[in-house]
């Protein structure tokens, strides 16, 4: 799964990388993006403007927001047949945009948190779905993270991943017009090689701590797998 990333970056970086979209000029950054909390993502319906979107999706037809902490993620295994994800995988999908997230590694009772981030130094474009949930005249606009079998890199900590785009053409293809048949051959466990990966402080266990040193390695240098 996904259950915590990071965003951390600026305007001139994400321009770069994902092309001379509109930004706006004061990132919200956040080193410790948590469920329910707002993040960037770029969507299909304005693919030119970075989007501040809730983490944690609200199907359009639900009746309340109560459930939608349970709906971060979304499993590529079925998800065309999902009742809460049939319509946005096929007509609402997004770039949740990240510099890095986090896993953990059990060991008996406790979690060993890791950051984990492309290894060439580039942002991360994971692969979502989103949509909208009226409360009122207000429309809540919300994702979920698409996951997938992990990696050589995420296997030794968890047995899920958040499906990482990899390339400029994945990309484009993602925030493109296609059928779902097409949608699904787009969802691959994303290849070895890509990522590295850090042990870091046990303080971004707690949602509350939100800080550069979240992002301090720990234990040494380079990979410990």
């Amino acid at each position: 799964m996904c259950g915590r990333f990071s965003f951390v970056t600026s305007p001139e970086k994400i321009k770069k990388q994902f092309g001379d979209i509109e930004t706006g000029h004061n990132l919200k950054l956040s080193f410790n993006v948590a469920p329910t909390q707002h993040s960037y993502v770029i969507t299909n319906e304005a693919p030119g403007r970075l989007e501040y979107y809730r983490w944690g999706l609200i199907p359009h037809w639900a009746k309340d927001s109560k459930n939608a902490a349970k709906l971060i993620n979304a499993r590529m295994e079925g998800i065309a047949s999902k009742p809460s994800f049939r319509v946005p995988v096929r007509k609402r999908r997004c770039l949740v945009i990240a510099d890095s997230f986090y896993e953990w590694r059990k060991e008996g009772s406790n979690k060993i948190p890791f950051r984990i981030l492309p290894a060439d130094g580039s942002l991360l474009a994971l692969a979502g779905i989103w949509d909208v949930w009226y409360e009122g005249d207000y429309a809540v606009k919300t994702f979920s993270i698409i996951t997938a079998p992990p990696n050589a890199e995420v296997k030794p900590l968890h047995n899920r991943m958040p499906m990482v785009l990899h390339t400029p053409e994945l990309r484009k293809q993602w925030l493109s017009e296609l059928e779902v048949d097409e949608v699904m051959k787009l969802l691959e466990p994303p290849p070895d090689g890509i990522l590295q990966k850090y042990q870091v402080s046990s303080k971004v266990n707690d949602v509350r701590n939100n800080s550069p040193d979240l992002h301090e390695r720990i234990g040494g240098q380079g990979s410990l797998f």
